[in-house]
């Protein structure tokens, strides 16, 4: 039943506005964020920042919608959705992205099915 309801959507972890992690984050299941991460997020799910999330680090997902600010790296294996209100500073990999009018988007893209490339600092 858990994997039905995950396969579903209907199950999900959720960090609330006002919130705030320091760490890390590991989740078998989509994690939306509308508060603050200071740490790197790893989900096999979708991840979804909303318009007052934000997250400073790394971020590993299936799938990704950006409607807050990401600071750091993402690795999407599938998907990545970069709404109106939405911005990335930072380096991205991901199999396809999306980017609505309007959205803000300072770094580095590589896309397609390999893995991303290590960055060197």
């Amino acid at each position: 039943m858990a994997n039905e309801k995950q396969q579903s959507g209907l199950m999900f972890n959720a960090l609330t506005a006002g919130s705030k992690i320091v760490g890390n984050i590991t989740a078998d299941s989509d994690f939306r964020v509308d508060g603050l991460i200071d740490g790197d997020l790893n989900c096999t799910g979708k991840v979804v920042i909303g318009e007052a999330g934000k997250i400073k680090g790394t971020v590993s997902c299936a799938n990704a919608e950006i409607m807050g600010l990401m600071e750091g790296k993402i690795n999407c294996s599938q998907q990545l959705s970069l709404r109106t209100s939405g911005k990335i500073v930072g380096d991205v990999h991901t199999k396809t992205l999306i980017v609505e009018p309007g959205a803000m988007f300072n770094g580095t893209c590589s896309m397609g099915t390999e893995k991303a490339p290590e960055i060197k600092k």
